[in-house]
C-alpha cells in the first residue's frame, strides 16, 4: 500500500494525483498524527480506520467533504483525537547558498513557536533575528516544515517573508519546504506566496 509520505514526494516533485479514485485511505503516518489532506481533484485520509466506515461518510466525488466539520467530528471521536487545525498547504523548493538575513542558531530558545514545533516535530532546528524566529522541523509523514514568527514592533516591513525566504535555503538535504498557514492569517499568506511559495492544498490534523 502506498502510504502517505509516497504520496507528498508526488507532491514536492511537482506530480497530481489521480482524480480517479478521487480519494485515498493510508495508515497514520505516526501513532499520534493522523491527518485528511486535500489536493486538487483528490482527498487523503491517513488515519487507521476501514474503507467502509470511511465510505459510508463521505459521498462519492465530494472533494469538500472530507474538510467539513461532519467527517472531521467522526473521525476525531472515533480515534479519540482532536482536530488541530484547518490549515492551508504551501510549497517551496529549496534554495543554493545562504540566506541574506544575518540570522543566528538559538537552540535553547524559549519561545510558544519552538514549544509548539517540538511537541510535534523532531529534528527542530531554530534561528533569531531581530525581530522574528524562524524554526525548521520534520512533520507530517517526514517532510520538512517551517514557521515563522515576527514580533508585532517589526510588522510590516517585510521580515516575515524574509524569514519564510530563508528557510528555502537552510532545509537540510536540499528538499522542498512546506507551510501550513491558517487560511484567515492574511499577512503570513502574503508573505509566504511573496517569499516564493505555492499552494498546493489544504489539511487538518488530528492529534492527542
Amino acid at each position: 500500500m502506498v502510504g502517505l509520505a509516497a504520496l507528498l514526494d508526488r507532491i514536492e516533485r511537482g506530480g497530481r494525483l489521480p482524480t480517479d479514485p478521487w480519494r485515498s485511505l493510508v495508515p497514520a503516518p505516526a501513532p499520534d498524527t493522523a491527518a485528511v489532506v486535500a489536493f486538487p481533484d483528490h482527498v487523503v485520509v491517513a488515519a487507521d480506520v476501514d474503507e467502509p466506515w470511511v465510505r459510508e461518510r463521505l459521498p462519492d466525488g465530494d472533494l469538500s467533504a472530507p474538510l467539513n466539520p461532519p467527517f472531521l467530528g467522526a473521525l476525531a471521536e472515533r480515534l479519540g483525537r482532536r482536530v488541530n487545525c484547518i490549515d492551508g498547504l504551501y510549497l517551496a523548493p529549496a534554495v543554493e547558498g545562504p540566506p541574506d538575513l544575518p540570522l543566528r542558531d538559538a537552540p535553547d530558545l524559549d519561545h510558544p513557536r519552538v514549544r509548539r514545533a517540538r511537541r510535534y516535530r523532531p529534528r527542530v532546528r531554530v534561528w533569531v533575528v531581530d525581530g522574528g524566529v524562524l524554526v525548521l522541523g520534520q512533520g507530517l509523514a517526514g517532510r520538512w516544515e517551517v514557521a515563522v514568527e515576527v514580533d508585532p514592533t517589526h510588522r510590516g516591513r517585510g521580515l516575515g517573508r524574509s524569514l519564510a525566504s530563508a528557510a528555502r535555503h537552510l532545509v537540510p538535504e536540499h528538499r522542498p519546504v512546506w507551510a501550513q498557514v491558517s487560511p484567515g492569517n492574511a499577512a503570513s499568506v502574503r508573505a509566504f506566496l511573496a517569499a516564493g511559495y505555492r499552494p498546493v492544498g489544504a489539511e487538518a490534523l488530528l492529534v492527542p
